[in-house]
């Protein structure tokens, strides 16, 4: 059983505070993601699970036995960087028998170890070549074969597809969640793009300022963000806010249109773009950018001053300067505390 458990665990480095005690279970064979953008501290938390980085103070516990205290090696993990760090002077049969080699396994096991790792990875006509022969995207492969040939009770990855270009980046995906989901191996991984989390992810971790402000699984963080954060983060384009005036016990005004909301002393409205529709009444908005992208069409607008999008069916082509209607789905509307920002 390979339970991940961060408890309290704090990290500065001099006056500045890059974990603000985070508390986080991972379960046995979960893929967790932790998201976030540049400097929110998912990188920082992942090298204390390695034991690459200390922690200020907390404990950080891997099935069951506390092990913050404990080097690298002895904490049965594995790690997959974002550079790869392939040894270009070894073959690939090499670089993924190397951390077995360095454990004295025996020969017999390695062969074994490294044929079933190269073939869940599709590489394993490429076990005779230099890493100098070989592209990007079998490079990523033979750093995440390497580590699952470890057979570790918890694997690492720090934005290992961010060197890929697209369709790789979307190949490997698919790649990965099967081929870990085959390992039954407990999965932190660490990265910015918040596709690459909603397709992976068991749950997702979203992290800003160095705190966790929603950990879910990805169709909850999508459709009930825990803070205004997440809804402003998550999803391309990200959710629309608008000022809420409140209009009677829970009512609230907002662009002119009462809408039922939670009984609050403040409110902020939210619509996720793609759950609005074309009405003869409904928010008020005029076009400003109108983008056709092929299955839909994203319109920019503005709506009591606000910028506000909405996604529509691609036969609907309003033009810059009309006015148009949106009406949102109801139950898909959600509302914001503008002073704690966390949900209502």
């Amino acid at each position: 059983m390979a339970v991940i458990e961060i408890k309290q665990v704090a990290k500065s480095f001099g006056s500045f505070t890059a974990l603000h005690s985070v508390d986080l279970t991972i379960a046995d064979q979960e893929f967790m993601v932790l998201l976030g953008a540049s400097g929110c501290g998912k990188t920082t938390l992942l090298r204390i699970i390695a034991g690459l980085e200390t922690p200020t103070t907390g404990e950080v516990w891997i099935g069951g036995r506390r092990v913050d205290h404990l080097p690298p090696r002895e904490r049965g993990i594995a790690m997959v960087f974002q550079n790869y760090a392939v040894f270009p002077h070894l073959t690939v049969f090499e670089n993924i028998a190397f951390g077995l080699r360095m454990k004295k396994v025996p020969q017999a096991e390695v062969d074994r170890r490294v044929k079933r790792t190269a073939e869940l990875m599709h590489i394993e006509q490429l076990l005779k070549r230099y890493s100098g022969q070989l592209s990007g995207g079998q490079r990523q492969r033979v750093a995440v074969a390497r580590a699952l040939a470890m057979e570790p009770d918890v694997i690492l990855m720090d934005e290992p597809l961010s060197n890929l270009d697209a369709l790789l980046r979307l190949e490997m995906r698919a790649e990965l969640k099967g081929v870990l989901a085959e390992s039954k191996t407990t999965t932190i991984y660490v990265t910015h793009d918040q596709v690459e989390a909603m397709s992976l992810a068991d749950r997702i971790s979203v992290m800003n300022g160095g705190r966790i402000v929603q950990a879910a699984n990805p169709v909850e963080v999508y459709r009930n963000p825990a803070a205004r954060f997440v809804g402003s983060f998550i999803g391309n384009p990200p959710m629309n806010f608008l000022t809420a005036q409140p209009a009677g016990a829970g009512k609230w005004q907002v662009a002119g249109q009462v809408f039922d909301g939670p009984a609050a002393a403040a409110a902020e409205f939210a619509i996720r773009p793609e759950d609005l529709h074309p009405s003869e009444s409904g928010l008020p908005a005029e076009v400003r950018v109108v983008e056709p992208l092929g299955p839909h069409t994203l319109v920019t607008a503005s709506v009591a001053g606000q910028p506000f999008r909405a996604v529509l069916e691609s036969t609907l082509t309003p033009r810059p300067g009309d006015m148009i209607h949106l009406a949102p789905v109801p139950d898909r509307i959600r509302w914001f505390d503008p002073a704690t920002q966390s949900a209502l």
